[in-house]
């Protein structure tokens, strides 16, 4: 594998800081609104791309409400608040998940991280230009909705990744998330997945329909519009609620389920999107 310099247009742009180099690619896994099934999916989409050969780490960038940890059933001594204010190094805050990729968890109630502050978004950026030029794929597990912590972690990736489910509510505020990413950040094209889907098709009619409604309303600065491209569903399955009480990945679970193999099929189409050519 050769390096690829990562480009962060959004992060130099917002956040007035320098891109960062290396060859990994960032990839931002977020929702509308909570409850949809985000961090389990990013675990579990960590732990399929890893079974390709791709070297993963999931950073918790939910600062404030992180549950990363209980989806993983990790007792970390050592967060990202120990690593921000000196009390440890990164390497000692990095740990090994089960499914064999890498994770760096935020630890939950860090109050003092809720907000953008100019000390958090530093110290964000330093983590970033550490880790990414060590693995192949950083996904960042990103709070839910639209909060200055969530754009400004949404904006050192160069890939999002928007998990809803098929409700009204959740489809009302990944739209409002998708428009706001368009807007502020410019973003052209961002990765759908429907999870919970009930019915064969779901994704594909839902991202049909979405995609209809941003064509109607959203005018971007440039007038380029953005684009919604269909990476998968992954079907409503008891497994993944006996996964979630067991607190263990689908993959280590249950492989077999369709759930699980929805997840390896969407990993397989995002190697075969953006990270066969990024990372060859």
């Amino acid at each position: 594998m050769t390096s690829t310099p990562i480009q962060t247009p959004h992060a130099a742009a917002h956040a007035g800081l320098p891109a960062y180099s290396g060859k990994g690619l960032v990839m931002a896994v977020t929702s509308g609104k909570g409850g949809v099934g985000k961090t389990f999916f990013s675990a579990n989409l960590a732990a399929a791309l890893t079974r390709r050969g791709h070297k993963v780490l999931v950073l918790d960038a939910d600062l404030g409400l992180a549950n990363l940890d209980v989806v993983l059933n990790l007792y970390p001594k050592i967060t990202l608040h120990d690593v921000f204010t000196g009390k440890a190094t990164l390497d000692d805050a990095i740990l090994k998940a089960p499914g064999g990729f890498s994770v760096l968890l935020a630890g939950s109630g860090m109050v003092e991280y809720s907000r953008l502050t100019p000390e958090v978004r530093e110290d964000f950026m330093k983590v970033m230009q550490t880790i990414v030029p060590r693995f192949d794929v950083v996904l960042l597990d990103t709070g839910a909705g639209i909060s200055d912590v969530v754009l400004f972690a949404v904006s050192l990736a160069s890939e999002v990744l928007m998990v809803a489910t098929p409700e009204p509510t959740s489809l009302t505020d990944a739209y409002a998330t998708i428009k706001v990413l368009a807007m502020q950040q410019g973003r052209q094209q961002v990765r759908l997945v429907v999870n919970q889907a009930t019915r064969p098709g779901d994704g594909r009619n839902i991202t049909g329909q979405l995609q209809q409604v941003l064509n109607r309303f959203l005018s971007t600065q440039n007038g380029a519009g953005i684009k919604l491209v269909h990476m998968g569903d992954v079907p409503a399955d008891q497994s993944v609620k006996d996964a979630i009480m067991r607190r263990q990945l689908l993959l280590v679970h249950a492989p077999g389920c369709p759930a699980a193999l929805a997840v390896g099929q969407i990993a397989g189409r995002l190697e075969d999107a953006v990270l066969g050519h990024t990372l060859s």
